[in-house]
């Protein structure tokens, strides 16, 4: 199943547990694996935290004090059953530029693709590219032959002071990712025979300050858009906005789902979270699933873990399935 899906932006991955660190909450969670059965969430553990501590943002101090959320997060993994010295390492989507980007002709060398990757998206990033880690990976190809990339642009600096967390906390950080692209991960790890048949599919991500949209066409993100939240608009007008530009520029003839994320941000918003569902349906004209129903089923077996909670474990468990988990 590694194949189908999206490929590590930023390390090579490896660790059994990983970790998310978000403007509200920690957590962690371990998965165990056997060759003949679907992994098991061994051990999960989380924290809240205050206002302020963490502000996720492309530019400038995202977390001014590493140690006291390193603590914190030490905390977080001295409740799983043996203490991890290695974790994958998820991170907000505000925290990041995503890109895609195509050419007609692939050059040869690593060193050349990643110069012109680099000289294709540095108009648009939000900061020196001579400060950003640039990470891509191959996405779909188009009909008339062009080769198309996902490319994602974070600043050093910022992917450090994550870092600094978890090397407060006694762990190093051997893959960072994204949020969404985990999500996004974590929905096809949990897919059946009817979803792969189908084409195009939307992730509906909410966050306390953001919120992204994704398009997926089989195996492929062809579209990914992050918005913070602030006045004007809503999460309904912005999925509206996206369905607009996917059947106008992306050709769509309509999405086969829609799967949401972030039970607890979409439960704060002016409709609730059923409330959500439903409108999104209404506009989509297809079946909305929450991701952390999707994790539910298929880890039946694991006790004492909500919907809600699987919602919050997504994008780390999604980051454990990349590329661990076969059929």
């Amino acid at each position: 199943m590694s194949s189908r899906l999206l490929r590590s932006l930023l390390a090579s991955p490896g660790p059994t547990v990983a970790v998310t660190i978000a403007s509200d909450h920690l957590a962690a969670v371990q998965l165990g694996w056997s060759k003949k059965s679907w992994p098991a969430v061994t051990a999960y553990a989380r924290t809240t935290l205050e206002d302020g501590v963490v502000t996720p943002s492309v530019n400038g101090e995202n977390i001014d004090d590493p140690d006291r959320v390193g603590r914190a997060l030490r905390e977080v993994l001295g409740r799983l059953p043996r203490r991890p010295t290695r974790v994958a390492l998820v991170l907000p989507d505000s925290t990041a530029k995503v890109s895609l980007v195509r050419f007609d002709k692939v050059p040869a060398r690593k060193a050349d693709l990643d110069q012109l990757i680099r000289w294709q998206v540095h108009k648009a990033a939000p900061f020196r590219i001579e400060e950003a880690q640039v990470a891509y990976t191959a996405g779909a190809r188009t009909p008339d032959g062009k080769q198309e990339y996902v490319v994602v642009l974070i600043r050093r600096d910022v992917v450090e002071q994550y870092e600094q967390v978890c090397t407060a906390a006694g762990a190093h950080a051997g893959c960072v990712d994204l949020a969404s692209l985990n999500l996004i991960n974590a929905a096809l790890a949990t897919s059946t025979a009817e979803d792969e048949e189908s084409s195009d599919w939307l992730l509906v991500h909410v966050a306390p300050e953001y919120s992204t949209m994704a398009i997926v066409r089989g195996p492929h993100l062809i579209f990914c858009r992050n918005r913070l939240v602030e006045g004007g608009g809503n999460l309904v007008d912005l999925v509206h906005q996206t369905a607009m530009y996917y059947e106008d520029r992306l050709g769509g003839t309509g999405f086969s789902r829609a799967v949401l994320a972030g039970h607890s941000a979409i439960g704060s918003t002016e409709f609730g979270h059923d409330g959500v569902r439903r409108t999104l349906e209404e506009r989509l004209q297809t079946a909305v699933e929450p991701l952390g129903d999707r994790l539910a089923s298929r880890f039946a077996r694991s006790t004492g873990i909500d919907v809600e909670l699987f919602d919050v474990l997504a994008a780390p468990i999604g980051i454990l399935l990349r590329d661990r988990h076969a059929h």
